[in-house]
């Protein structure tokens, strides 16, 4: 092969028999600086040479993924303002992971059951600004928790009770953080989690952060409520497809203890829209969070969620979900214990209806002695054309000696044709540890309804209570009564129609 002139440009080779050339190109990572720029390459250098054996490397760009960054970054442009320095690393390290994630397709293990057309044939349309009314707010609740309201990724609303949370606890907005210490723990851990496609748009498209800061050995008596409103939609027939990107920063130092409800709900009617959101979690040494997570977005909506969670020594996490809403739901959930003693538990419950598709991955990575974790998952599909998909991996490493994980999924079909796809694993290296895993999938058995009957029930109402109770396992684990009532009221509603009578 001829020499080649020192140069710093990394050379990609792929190999083929019957190729006989190669081509070299230049890094093509563009720093977002203010005003933003365009999100493309600043040059691309190509230079072919004779080799035996190689062949050029076609692409190591998705044109759509950067079509989709690009507007995102757009949207965000209008704002004179330098980002903060945590926005600007959040954006800066979104950007790069995007220059090489193509789209996902079913050719790809992750989204191998689940479409994702619907977006890609859609005009993703940023919403730039928070809505001009705030009439949704006027829904009642029961709550009376301290509470935020964001509407399409921007905070709106500030509940009275946060004023009196304890001293140095700090919710609101990254742009209205004024405490140095905070700022630069925040910068320490935002975006320190690396996730899919949908984690880096975010990333590059969220207009603020939202900080919950716990500071050491402070207790948060109420929970804290951040409901999450999807206003802006387009309507049937329309190709336009709204997207926000909400993004969420946890952060409880040592000792610490809160519970959060994150709420999601969509606008009137069933409006078509993509919520793209993201919380971390980090959880200090021997610090709590108790997390409830409520997804009943609108019907003709996509819903793609990140959860991130990193667990210290001794803390603990507890997650309980119930998503019934969205055309297309996506939950990824990644926990990291990264100390020993660390307690999980993760409970969801998931209903489809009519072309409803719900879709739960989760890995939970155990490195350390002495972790604890219970995972189960349940789903009802009250519709023929109705899918749950869940694919939950435990893994336990060399290290994690003495660990006790137990997974349970669970999935009840109502209809025929109704689709689950279920694969829970676990991947185990240590050689002392207590693991387990199960799955069961099946309608109502006779003999369940005949137990009811021969104690004068009749049939359709010993199904529903029957259905009910599958879902009830889950839900009566969220920890706040008017939160339960609310969420049993609404389980009810979607179930009686779908159930035969």
């Amino acid at each position: 092969m001829p020499a080649m002139a020192a140069s710093t440009v990394p050379t990609i080779f792929h190999k083929t028999p019957s190729a006989s050339i190669y081509v070299s190109i230049s890094p093509c990572i563009t720093k977002l600086t203010t005003p933003r720029t365009k999100f493309r390459p600043k040059s691309t250098k190509t230079r072919v040479l004779t080799q035996p054996s190689l062949t050029p490397l076609a692409t190591l760009s998705d044109p759509f993924v950067l079509q989709i960054a690009e507007t995102l970054e757009d949207s965000l442009s209008s704002n004179s303002s330098p980002p903060l320095p945590p926005l600007e690393k959040l954006r800066d390290t979104s950007s790069q992971s995007l220059l090489s994630t193509p789209w996902p397709s079913r050719k790809d293990e992750p989204f191998r059951f689940i479409d994702t057309s619907f977006i890609k044939n859609s005009q993703i349309l940023p919403i730039s600004s928070p809505p001009q009314s705030l009439n949704f707010l006027d829904v009642p609740t029961d709550t009376q928790f301290p509470s935020l309201a964001i509407a399409d990724g921007y905070i709106v609303n500030y509940s009275p009770q946060l004023s009196e949370l304890p001293n140095g606890v700090f919710v609101g907005s990254l742009l209205s953080l004024n405490s140095e210490a905070i700022m630069k723990r925040v910068f320490e851990y935002v975006s320190s989690f690396q996730g899919d496609l949908f984690w880096s748009l975010n990333g590059v498209g969220a207009p603020d952060l939202v900080v919950v800061y716990v500071p050491e050995g402070c207790r948060v008596e109420s929970p804290l409520h951040l409901k999450f409103f999807s206003v802006e939609g387009s309507y049937d027939g329309s190709k336009s497809l709204p997207v926000s990107n909400p993004r969420v920063l946890v952060l409880v130092e040592k000792g610490g203890e809160i519970g959060i409800i994150e709420e999601y709900v969509g606008g009137e009617g069933d409006k078509c829209y993509w919520a793209n959101s993201v919380m971390e979690v980090i959880i200090g040494e021997g610090a709590k969070v108790s997390h409830s997570y409520i997804q009943s977005q609108s019907l003709s909506a996509a819903h793609f969620k990140w959860t991130s969670v990193s667990q210290e020594t001794a803390s603990t996490y507890e997650l309980i979900e119930v998503s019934t809403g969205g055309k297309l739901s996506r939950h990824n959930v990644c926990v990291q214990q990264v100390g020993p003693e660390t307690f999980t538990e993760l409970s969801t419950f998931h209903l489809s209806g009519s072309d409803q598709t719900h879709d739960l991955h989760s890995k939970l990575v155990m490195d350390h002695p002495r972790g604890f974790s219970r995972q189960l998952h349940k789903c009802i599909v009250a519709h023929s054309t109705g899918q749950v998909v869940f694919d939950g991996n435990i893994q336990v490493n060399r290290k994690a000696q003495q660990t006790d994980a137990g997974q349970l999924t669970r999935s009840l079909l109502l209809q025929p044709r109704a689709t689950v796809n279920v694969k829970p694993n676990l991947q185990i290296i240590a050689d002392d540890v207590k693991c387990s895993h199960g799955a069961a999938i099946s309608d109502l058995e006779d003999d369940q309804l005949f137990y009811l009957q021969a104690r004068g029930i009749d049939i359709e109402t010993a199904r529903k209570a029957l259905v009910f109770s599958f879902a009830a396992e889950v839900i009566e684990r969220l920890p706040y009564t008017s939160v339960r009532k609310q969420v049993e009221n609404h389980i009810r509603q979607l179930l009686n129609p779908a159930l035969p009578s």
